[in-house]
């Protein structure tokens, strides 16, 4: 090969790798929403009693809160394939920003008002569902985008 065509390759890969480094040195992605994952057991006999309350009171407060913008979407996962320890049931809450403090308890109150109910009221019907599930714990995704 003639040198002029060694040296005409050469540059040309220099120059990709010159841009390749470049380019490398942004971060490809840029921050999405938040979505909350709450993991959730279901007591043996207890699945119908539980998927009730998702359909009928669980869904009803999300919907609200999506026609509020207080979130951007909401659904119920199934662990098709659980191991022993892992959760029957994921409820995720899709919303694009955390609220401050003011907003968060004037959302509270809203929420209150909406469903009719005390926070007592509602920290009793909550121990009441202990008996059919159990809240595993939860935790907080953020979505990254490619930019």
């Amino acid at each position: 090969m003639p040198r002029t065509w060694k040296t005409a390759i050469l540059a040309g890969l220099s120059s990709c790798a010159l841009a390749t480094a470049a380019s490398a040195q942004n971060y490809p992605f840029t921050a999405g929403d938040y979505t909350e994952v709450s993991m959730i057991d279901v007591a043996d006999g207890g699945g119908m009693q539980y998927a009730t309350f998702l359909a009928d009171q669980w869904r009803k407060s999300q919907e609200f809160a999506k026609a509020q913008g207080w979130i951007t979407g909401y659904a119920v996962f199934s662990n098709y394939n659980s191991r022993p320890g892992e959760p029957d049931l994921y409820l995720s809450v899709t919303f694009a920003s955390l609220p401050d403090g003011a907003e968060d308890e004037r959302r509270n109150q809203a929420y209150r008002d909406f469903m009719k109910r005390t926070d007592a009221q509602m920290s009793a019907e909550s121990g009441d569902r202990t008996k059919y599930r159990t809240v595993m714990g939860s935790f907080l995704l953020r979505e990254l985008k490619f930019k």
